[in-house]
């Protein structure tokens, strides 16, 4: 009589919590060996032998060893978290189940597990920090993820950030960037748009229209008034045409205040009228900070996979990788539309995330992204 195997159940939160406990613990690695200093504890053993250290404990301690033949040696020995672990156990769970795991692990250690992250963070070197950052980036919850990235695009002038604020508040669903309003709000104890109208990293038109975007509320439903595509449409190309781009109220006001449904129909109609797509004609016309990202925001709003796509493929082009943009974009998308973005990203450029993604990164930072790439 044939048996039918039956699948193990998902560990539960705490279990969960209590694995990631033990891959933060790691395994002690040999960092020295030298000249045994003061305070080291002495202890005999064998030439040759191998000592297997394990102790529960993040810091490091010093072992002085005697050899058969009476030479002292020092061993500095640290702890490596185990990595894989906490990838496999992480990046396979949904943001519900990454907000029981964070519960459960304050409730059974007394501290929080994004802090253990931080602390890992502060005491590892360079090679490690992407991974770090990463983790604790796809540990958080969703709009508490998005409004600390925020809180620090605010803060620089530099393009890639601004890039930040169109992303989350263009590629967000209403409901989603409401609630990373809130918790901005709770935790910086100010409000996005009174930070962004206030940063001097930003210039008019752009802060306007940034202003207008991250304080936005779309209808959110399939509702198409096609009369007003056609207005709007016109108006559009009005602007374009008059080179109003950068003087237009309008053009703001139509990009921050209609659904995504209502501008895909304007933008349709506008490619209809002109025979041209409406970001080739600003692109054309335009090579202004403002048009660049006025383009990014028709992107997010109707094609997010074409710009999540064009962000993966320059943070990895050339010599040199911009990481901070490249986990952005994989930990953010990862759980929203990964597998569009691939498709996307292997249709213009014919190559393949996962690929190019290995290529460029290594280690512990390269198997997250590779795992989280994978998630569809």
């Amino acid at each position: 009589m044939s048996t039918v195997a039956v699948p193990n159940p998902r560990p539960t939160a705490s279990e969960d919590a209590e694995s990631l406990r033990k891959a933060l613990q790691g395994n002690a690695y040999l960092l020295a060996l030298s000249q045994p200093s003061h305070g080291c504890r002495r202890l005999n053993f064998y030439s040759h032998c191998f000592v297997l250290v394990s102790f529960i404990s993040f810091k490091r301690c010093c072992i002085a060893i005697a050899t058969d033949n009476g030479d002292l040696f020092s061993v500095n020995v640290g702890w490596r978290a185990d990595k894989s672990s906490l990838i496999g156990i992480l990046c396979r769970r949904t943001a519900a189940q990454r907000a029981a795991i964070r519960r459960a692990y304050a409730f059974l250690y007394r501290e929080s597990l994004l802090n253990c992250f931080r602390y890992k963070l502060s005491r590892h070197c360079l090679l490690s920090a992407d991974f770090w950052k990463a983790l604790i980036l796809w540990t958080m919850d969703p709009a508490e993820r998005d409004a600390n990235l925020l809180h620090e695009a605010v803060k620089k002038k530099d393009e890639n950030y601004i890039l930040v604020l169109i992303e989350v508040s263009c590629a967000s669903t209403p409901d989603h960037l409401m609630a990373v309003r809130k918790i901005y709000s709770k935790l910086f104890s100010s409000s996005i748009e009174e930070d962004v109208a206030s940063s001097p990293a930003f210039q008019e038109p752009l802060k306007k229209m940034l202003v207008s975007l991250v304080s936005s509320y779309r209808y959110d439903g399939e509702h198409v008034d096609m009369d007003v595509a056609k207005l709007e449409a016109a108006q559009l190309s009005e602007a374009i045409r008059e080179k109003q781009l950068l003087h237009g109220n309008e053009v703001v006001r139509i990009i921050s205040t209609r659904s995504k449904s209502q501008l895909a129909a304007t933008f349709q109609q506008y490619k209809g009228d002109q025979g041209r797509d409406i970001v080739e004609d600003i692109s054309s016309q335009c090579s202004d900070r403002f048009c660049r990202m006025l383009n990014s925001a028709i992107w997010c709003l109707t094609s997010p996979e074409k710009h999540f796509a064009q962000v993966i493929r320059y943070s990895i082009l050339g010599l040199g990788t911009y990481e901070d943009m490249l986990t952005r974009v994989i930990v953010s998308r990862a759980e929203i539309d990964m597998k569009q973005i691939k498709e996307e990203y292997r249709a213009r450029y014919k190559s393949a995330v996962n690929l190019d993604v290995a290529g460029d990164t290594s280690f512990g930072y390269r198997d997250m992204l590779l795992a989280l790439v994978a998630r569809e």
